[in-house]
């Protein structure tokens, strides 16, 4: 078990820097600073005046065997996490030339900007909750306290020891002010019981309407090419499907309904001449639950919200705008603490679920509401405020989140991503393997479903993404493609597909079939080791065994 070694505390007051490394509280003219380490452990930090922190972290002791297995969840949905050897190491973005890095905005979608890469073996970095796994036997901790702050938990085996640093460097506390620094909660035992104990201290509830689900989504059959003719068809197909068993339950219309993105309202008329409204009504009455999707914290550079509307979008200290990443015309990044940015994005998801009728809506790119944090906010602050933000406009209906930091999205999302985007492609073009840790990747997508198991039905229900199993316009093997949607089917409570069912061929069919066992099927164990992912899969009263090259 880990034993607490030191607290590394750093603040600004005025011109005045003060700076301390203890194992004991202390208190002077400008600062307190409260250790408790007994039970759950915590750090509080009240200002006697006016302060800014520049640095709170937590040090604690432990030895690493040679065995033992390192997971650390990565930043957001994306960020590829898995479990690591006490030698491995974390490659950031450095390696890629600034030119390049400028152009695609690498920096944006993940840590890049306020976490260190070091490149040293066994220096290792996520946030919010980790574990360390020997065998059976899980040493679990994890942050209790994220809507404060984002945790990010360093590992180094080399030295033997793990800390957790407070994402707070520049938050103002007024005097007389106190912030709840770090929460930790630490446990040892199975998989279960660590994993319980901890939801059990958040006190996360989900909404008893957000159950597992299947369902259909335009996204990786058509991608933006939709209009309306190719969603009445996919509708039909799904509809005539009677042998397959697969339930369906949500049809979702993805990204390619709207003229750019940001205008939510300006639908593509050439698309969908009618609008939204009558297609959501077709949705509806064919039995299924009918999805939109939303990118509600970004535009992008073509939109007319980007050329109407330049004072929303989100600037940094020297007043150039905040980019998003690099999709479609460029994308920025809405400054969500403009009252008038709020009052447009309520208003367009109530006429998303009010007036067209959605009732479930995928809200991607999240991420993008903290990019920067504010002098009297953390980015954990201003992304737990945003999540609560959609939870009120969406009132009733179904929201699944995507591209967040997941610890904002714990009981506020009814479903939430897990991992990276599939690809048609195993592992992506070869030079997209160079790039950022948020990349799309099936291989990275399906290991981030087997190793964030455990958030399934604890925090939200986890949606692993699409499987596809059709070998039309995919360059996966059959075994990858079985991989994937055995590995979705069990661990992921969305089970979704952009597959017409109607063009498998008979084998695919028996293949869907047996895969569709594995909904009932539990992951008992999982190991990831010389490019081999074993699963042991529980499935009644069976034990199955798989093992994944990959």
């Amino acid at each position: 078990m880990m034993r607490f070694k030191e607290l590394l505390f750093s603040c600004r007051c005025g011109e005045e820097r003060f700076s301390v490394r203890t194992s004991h509280s202390f208190e002077n003219d400008i600062v307190s600073v409260r250790i408790n380490d007994t039970g759950i452990f915590t750090v509080s930090v009240t200002a006697a005046a006016d302060i800014r922190i520049l640095r709170l972290e937590a040090v604690f002791e432990r030895s690493f065997s040679p065995q033992e297995r390192i997971f650390l969840s990565g930043y957001q949905s994306w960020t590829d996490s898995t479990e690591h050897t006490i030698n491995d190491t974390m490659r950031g973005i450095k390696h890629i030339p600034r030119q390049i890095n400028e152009r695609f905005s690498f920096s944006q979608y993940g840590d890049y900007t306020f976490a260190e890469y070091p490149g040293k073996p066994g220096q290792l970095h996520g946030f919010t909750y980790g574990y360390i796994r020997s065998g059976e036997t899980y040493s679990f901790f994890g942050s209790l306290n994220e809507d404060s702050g984002f945790t990010q938990i360093k590992t180094d085996t080399r030295s033997s020891t793990i800390s957790f640093e407070k994402d707070c460097r520049g938050l103002t506390l007024r005097a007389g002010t106190e912030y709840d620094g770090i929460r930790l909660y630490t446990a040892e035992g199975t998989e279960n019981s660590v994993f319980d104990g901890y939801f059990s201290q958040l006190g996360i509830t989900l909404r008893p309407d957000a159950v597992p689900m299947s369902g259909y989504t335009s996204w990786y059959r058509h991608y933006q090419n939709i209009n309306e003719g190719v969603i009445t068809r996919d509708l039909a197909a799904l509809r005539a499907d009677s042998e397959s068993g697969f339930g369906a339950r949500v049809f979702q219309i993805d990204d390619g309904f709207q003229t750019a993105v940001g205008d939510w309202l300006s639908i593509d008329k050439g698309k969908f001449p009618g609008g939204m409204q009558p297609v959501a009504e077709k949705i509806s009455s064919e039995g299924y639950i009918p999805g939109i999707w939303l990118a509600p914290f970004v535009c992008e550079e073509g939109s007319e919200l980007f050329s109407e509307h330049n004072d929303w979008i989100l600037r940094d200290r020297s007043g150039t705008l905040v980019r998003a990443g690099s999709n479609w015309s460029g994308s920025y990044a809405l400054d969500i603490c403009n009252r008038h940015v709020r009052d447009y994005i309520r208003h367009v998801i109530d006429t998303a679920v009010n007036v067209w009728g959605f009732k479930l809506l995928k809200l991607d790119f999240l991420y993008a509401a903290c990019i920067l944090p504010r002098s009297d906010r953390t980015r954990g602050q201003i992304m737990a405020q945003a999540m609560d933000f959609l939870r009120e406009c969406a009132g009733d209906a179904y929201i699944l989140a995507c591209g967040v930091p997941l610890a904002a999205a714990f009981g506020r999302a009814d479903y939430c991503r897990i991992g990276c985007d599939v690809s048609p492609d195993w592992d992506d073009k070869p030079y997209m393997r160079l790039a950022h840790r948020e990349r799309i990747s099936t291989k990275n997508s399906l290991l981030n479903t087997v190793f964030r198991r455990q958030l399934n039905g604890r925090a939200f229900i986890n949606d692993p993404d699409v499987f596809i199993l059709r070998s039309t316009s995919n360059t996966m093997t059959l075994r990858q493609r079985q991989c994937l949607a055995e590995i979705n089917a069990a661990a992921g409570g969305v089970f979704f597909t952009s597959d017409n069912f109607a063009e498998y061929s008979p084998q695919q069919k028996k293949i869907l079939s047996e895969i569709l066992n594995f909904r009932s099927a539990v992951i008992s164990s999982a190991s990831l080791a010389d490019n081999i992912l074993r699963v042991e899969y529980a499935l009644g009263n069976e034990t199955i065994i798989r093992s994944y090259k990959l």
